[in-house]
């Protein structure tokens, strides 16, 4: 039997008096790509950012390729395999198309200079690969439309060598030709191996593009659906009116 690239069990985390979270289970297999959806105080985005290391669960397991562990920041999930594309995007606009792919780690000669024929070439390298259009590497990032912005904060997760990318409401504020050309780029990082979450309140673009969808509601499982053998109809009615399971709590919650 395969293993799940993430494996998340029976995860808590409360902030204060609010329980975002109550004995979550979530597994991710290579090359899937997962819809995890629900309302706006599922816990999706809190789940996701667990996995990463933006936040510490108060409870539960996480399993990497079947290896346990427990990320204290992003920069040891990233270490791992796992990268989280956010709505911000979080470019400088100042810089240009490869400054932003290769930020904070520009490739160097002399130990002294950076090597920008390199960074421009590595970085329009990325974005043939993704088949993604942009008219210059040497372009400012503040330039360009929404959908190609996207594209640079794509660009540079996968620069990192990911095994898992996960997207935060990746088509929340894209016109219609950048969604298509954004669930294109899905599907070609999937051709790679490359699994992915899409955390989305679109429900046709999950359809489109994934292979499994997750419903979370007031930070509860309700319900898990292989794409194939279910219909946007009855994702809804989970998001809408699924009954969490109840939990048993852990020693760590009582």
């Amino acid at each position: 039997m395969t293993t799940p690239i993430v494996d998340m069990q029976g995860i808590y985390k409360s902030f204060g008096p609010v329980q975002a979270l109550v004995d979550v289970h979530l597994r991710l297999m290579p090359g899937e790509v997962l819809g995890l959806v629900g309302d706006n105080s599922a816990g999706k985005s809190t789940l996701m950012k667990i996995v990463t290391g933006a936040y510490q669960r108060d409870a539960g397991e996480i399993f990497i390729d079947g290896a346990q562990v427990h990320f204290k920041s992003p920069h040891e999930s990233r270490d791992r395999g796992i990268e989280m594309i956010y709505q911000d995007f979080a470019l400088c606009g100042n810089l240009d198309v490869a400054q932003n792919i290769f930020l904070g780690r520009w490739p160097m000669r002399y130990g002294i200079f950076v090597d920008r024929t390199r960074m421009h070439g590595d970085a329009r390298e990325i974005l043939n690969r993704l088949k993604v259009d942009v008219n210059s590497v040497y372009q400012k990032v503040e330039s360009l439309s929404g959908g190609r912005q996207q594209s640079v904060a794509i660009a540079r997760a996968i620069s990192f060598a990911p095994k898992v990318v996960i997207f935060d409401e990746p088509t929340a504020n894209l016109s219609v030709t950048a969604t298509h050309r954004l669930l294109e780029t899905i599907a070609e990082l999937k051709v790679h191996g490359v699994a992915q979450v899409i955390i989305s309140h679109r429900m046709t673009d999950i359809f489109e593009v994934g292979d499994r969808v997750m419903v979370l509601k007031r930070g509860r499982n309700v319900g898990d659906r292989v794409i194939a053998e279910t219909t946007e109809k009855e994702v809804l009615e989970l998001i809408v009116s699924g009954v969490p399971e109840t939990p048993t709590a852990p020693e760590a919650m009582l």
